[in-house]
C-alpha cells in the first residue's frame, strides 16, 4: 500500500533522514522504533506531506505524493495523530471530533465512522460537551486518535500514541489500536519508543537511528533481536 523509496529530508542544512526505505502492505500494522530524534517522526510529517523531501519518492497505492499538499493527501485516505495530540483546547471534545469530519461528505458514512469511533472509545461520548483541554492525558490522546479516523482513513499514521500514559491506558490505547486493524482492516504506521508493547501488535518493525534504518524485520524476530534489547531494555 505504501513504499518509500530512498527518502531524503533536511531541516534547511541538517539532513533528517537519510535514503529512508520502508513498506507497509495494505491491512498491516507496521511500527518505527527509535529514540528521540531517530527520525521517526520526520517520517510521518513527510507521508502527511507537512515536510517535502529533497530526495526519494513516497508512493500511496501506486501514486506519488511526495509533492501532494497535506489536504491532497488527507483526502486520498491517509490521516495523522500527530506527537503531542495538537487537539483545540478551548473547543469541546464534539467540536474537536467534528473538525476531523471536513473531508467527508457521504452521511452514512460519517454516521458509520462516528458509531465505530465511539466504540472504540466509549469515554468520549461521556465527555463531549467538556473541553478538550481539560481532559486527562490519555482521553486527549484517544480523541486524537478518533478525530483522525472520522475523516475515514485508509492508511493511519500514529505517532507515539503510548507517550507519558499509564501503563494501563497504554494498554487500552494498544488494543483500540489492534481492534481498528482487525475490524475495519484498517493499515496502521505507528512511531514508538514502547518496543516490547509495540512489537507485540505489529506485524512489521524498522528500527531507525540518527536518520537512517538499521534492522528491518518481521516483529516477532524483532522482539528476539538481542541489539534491539540491549539498546532499549539493557538486557541480553
Amino acid at each position: 500500500m505504501l513504499k518509500i523509496h530512498e527518502l531524503s529530508v533536511y531541516y534547511g542544512h541538517i539532513q533528517a533522514l537519510f535514503k529512508v526505505n520502508i513498506e507497509v502492505a495494505e491491512k498491516s500494522i507496521v511500527v518505527l522504533l527509535g529514540a528521540n530524534g531517530a527520525g521517526k517522526s520526520t517520517v510521518l510529517r513527510t507521508i502527511s506531506g507537512l515536510l517535502k523531501p529533497r530526495n526519494g519518492q513516497i508512493q500511496f497505492r501506486d501514486q506519488a505524493i511526495h509533492r501532494l499538499s497535506p489536504h491532497q493527501i488527507v483526502r486520498m485516505g491517509i490521516a495523522q495523530a500527530p506527537e503531542g495530540r495538537e487537539l483545540f483546547p478551548n473547543l469541546t471534545v464534539r467540536d474537536n471530533l467534528l473538525a476531523g469530519q471536513y473531508t467527508q461528505r457521504n452521511p452514512v458514512a460519517k454516521k458509520e465512522s462516528w458509531e465505530r469511533v465511539m466504540d472504540w472509545f466509549p469515554v468520549l461520548g461521556e465527555r463531549m460537551n467538556q473541553q478538550a483541554g481539560t481532559l486527562s492525558g490519555g482521553e486527549q490522546q484517544m480523541l486524537s486518535i478518533s478525530r483522525a479516523l472520522l475523516s475515514s482513513p485508509i492508511l493511519l499514521l500514529l505517532d507515539e500514541p503510548s507517550l507519558g500514559l499509564s501503563p494501563i491506558l497504554v494498554s487500552q490505547i494498544f488494543k483500540a489500536i489492534v481492534r481498528m486493524n482487525k475490524e475495519k482492516g484498517l493499515t496502521i504506521l505507528l512511531a514508538e519508543q514502547n518496543v516490547v508493547r509495540a512489537l507485540s501488535i505489529t506485524h512489521r518493525g524498522y528500527v531507525l537511528e540518527l536518520g537512517k534504518v538499521t534492522l528491518e524485520g518481521d516483529s516477532r524476530t524483532l522482539k528476539e533481536n538481542k541489539s534491539i534489547l540491549r539498546s532499549y531494555l539493557g538486557t541480553a
